[in-house]
């Protein structure tokens, strides 16, 4: 479906009567008199979530005991659900394995991919999001090998002579979408290697890993996703080089045969070598659950829905005279939208207080995150309404909404 702009918030409610996707909505548990616009960093439960996780506690744990690893079959989880995940980033069903967590994931690949690179070196743009820079620095010193900062944009042109680049897909703070095909092309010339990082990009932007030649990706499941708080995340290796790539954290669950119990490690075929640790089953099950709301739906209509919403805060945001760094109207973008203002901290605390719920970013960006499945056009338009209430007013200009929380 193409979303017009709506001008009026009538028709904002006729866009969201005809939206193919409102349907989605009734999967979630929404509470009353909140909107919610943080669903790029934490998404909502669904239905499905909650009532996985009480079946997996109270019957397959409780009383299923350890049978429940066969019986309930705890130990497929981390391939049926990455079978689930692969739909949604254009993979192979045998590419992608869940575990771990982000931060891990990208320390193993790029471990991996060192070898695969003309030069040992690893690259970050000065923009990436914090643990990425993170953990590029930890494994360069750890490995011995060159770190690499380089401008925001400038990433590509340094794999022109070879390196470990770890880059996301979407920009956490402006939302910028990189041209993956372009990258890789990029590497490929240059003889170094991407990691991408999906995290703000899956279940919202239109991937498709194959077609673009992406060889090594990790990203969360708990924001647009709705995974839950701390739900593992996924790798995904392309089948090609798979078996030519070692893990760094060589654990049993990414061994041939775990239950063998062998001295020496072997690794499994295929993506699934990647595994370390026993996986976390009941955020595994909350997962499995929160994604058959995805059931039905293509991604180029998640990332089109994902857009329009965006569209319409952007259209508010240039009447209430507020900067973006996002992208602009009809423009590719990831499922948020950033402003500036110099109070975006009490600004964003004033709206939660009304039961508006989006994020901030230091050191004065208000995030707005626009999830398909569940935030409607209507939601936008009331939010912005309600900011230009607060901004008219100085409803912000308050103690209470100055005392910042550890998170923001």
């Amino acid at each position: 479906m193409t979303y017009s702009l709506p001008n009026t918030r009538d028709e904002a409610l006729a866009l969201d009567s005809a939206d193919p996707l409102a349907g989605a909505r009734a999967s979630f548990r929404l509470p009353d008199g909140v909107t919610y616009l943080d669903g790029h960093s934490l998404g909502p439960a669904t239905e499905g979530a909650v009532q996985a996780v009480q079946h997996t506690a109270t019957d397959a744990w409780a009383n299923g005991l350890i049978r429940s690893w066969n019986d309930a079959g705890w130990i497929d989880l981390p391939k049926t659900v990455g079978v689930k995940i692969a739909r949604l980033i254009g993979a192979k069903t045998e590419e992608v394995i869940v575990c771990d967590s982000v931060s891990i994931n990208l320390y193993k690949l790029a471990a991996a991919a060192l070898p695969l690179s003309k030069a040992r070196r690893i690259i970050v743009e000065a923009d990436e999001f914090p643990t990425d820079q993170y953990m590029a620095q930890g494994l360069s010193d750890l490995a011995g090998v060159e770190f690499v900062r380089v401008a925001s944009g400038q990433g590509e042109a340094e794999l022109s002579s070879g390196g470990v680049l770890i880059k996301s897909v979407v920009n956490y703070r402006t939302a910028v979408v990189a041209d993956m095909t372009s990258h890789e092309a990029a590497a490929e010339a240059g003889g170094g290697v991407i990691v991408w990082d999906l995290s703000h990009a899956t279940g919202c932007v239109d991937l498709d890993l194959g077609a673009v030649g992406a060889r090594l990706a990790t990203g969360c499941t708990y924001k647009y996703l709705n995974g839950g708080p701390g739900a593992p995340a996924f790798v995904f290796v392309r089948n090609d080089i798979a078996n030519q790539l070692s893990s760094p954290l060589s654990g049993w669950f990414g061994h041939v045969a775990p239950f063998a119990f062998d001295e020496d490690y072997k690794p499994t075929a295929g993506a699934a070598r990647f595994a370390a640790g026993t996986p976390s089953v009941l955020s595994l099950s909350a997962l499995d659950a929160a994604l058959d709301a995805f059931d039905g739906v293509s991604v180029a209509a998640l990332a089109s829905k994902a857009r329009a919403l965006g569209d319409l805060c952007l259209w508010w945001a240039e009447r209430l005279g507020l900067q973006p760094i996002s992208p602009g109207i009809g423009e590719v973008r990831g499922g948020h939208v950033s402003l500036l203002h110099e109070q975006g901290y009490p600004i964003v605390q004033a709206l939660i207080a009304r039961g508006i719920i989006p994020d901030f970013r230091a050191p004065n960006a208000m995030r707005f995150g626009f999830s398909p499945l569940y935030v409607r056009f209507v939601d936008v338009w009331d939010a912005m309404a309600a900011l230009e209430e607060i901004l008219v007013s100085k409803e912000w200009d308050q103690p209470r909404f100055k005392v910042r929380s550890a998170v923001t």
